[in-house]
């Protein structure tokens, strides 16, 4: 099976958000739910503080726990890509999936009583094209695309970072240049 994924470049980030905005509007996302989130840290201390950025969404992963705990099957691994996606008509709302995710990526809809998140733009990367946060990027710090062709476009790139679950949990289908303060 082919696995898509995201590369981030946390050297090239800005935090400008244009990534979360460009999400919320394609996706019509309700007050208070965001599917990409772009989250900072900060620390260290005079003389030597440091901040850094991480733009996270659904991960998609190899071993994706809310695939796993989903008593309905409403969650399912596509075969063509991996992208992890939720049938709505078969979701209960349970909040298993939202339990399950390390990352934080599902989110309940109060509204449709059901939990929605990332589905990859699934609609725009079956086409050929790049997901709207992608897209949306002015500094071209995500791109989403074949997971082993990315880390081969970006050696050194990682996928554990310092503010994010150790990837032996899940497989996260992730890779991130980190900066130098963020490497585990």
């Amino acid at each position: 099976m082919a696995q898509k994924g995201f590369y981030y470049d946390m050297t090239a980030c800005i935090a400008c958000k244009a990534c979360q905005v460009a999400c919320k509007d394609k996706n019509d996302l309700p007050v208070g739910i965001i599917y990409r989130q772009v989250r900072t840290f900060e620390g260290g201390k005079y003389p030597r503080p440091f901040a850094y950025n991480i733009s996270v969404s659904c991960n998609h992963c190899v071993d994706a726990p809310c695939v796993k705990n989903c008593p309905t099957g409403a969650r399912t691994k596509r075969s063509e890509d991996g992208l992890v996606v939720v049938d709505e008509s078969a979701c209960i709302g349970c909040q298993y999936c939202v339990w399950s995710c390390p990352y934080g990526a599902s989110h309940f809809v109060e509204e449709k009583g059901i939990v929605a998140k990332c589905n990859g733009c699934v609609d725009l990367t079956s086409a050929g094209g790049q997901p709207a946060c992608a897209d949306a990027c002015v500094m071209r710090a995500l791109e989403f695309g074949d997971l082993d062709e990315l880390r081969a476009k970006h050696p050194g790139a990682v996928s554990d970072v310092v503010g994010l679950p150790s990837s032996a949990l899940t497989k996260p289908s992730l890779v991130i240049s980190p900066k130098a303060v963020a490497k585990k």
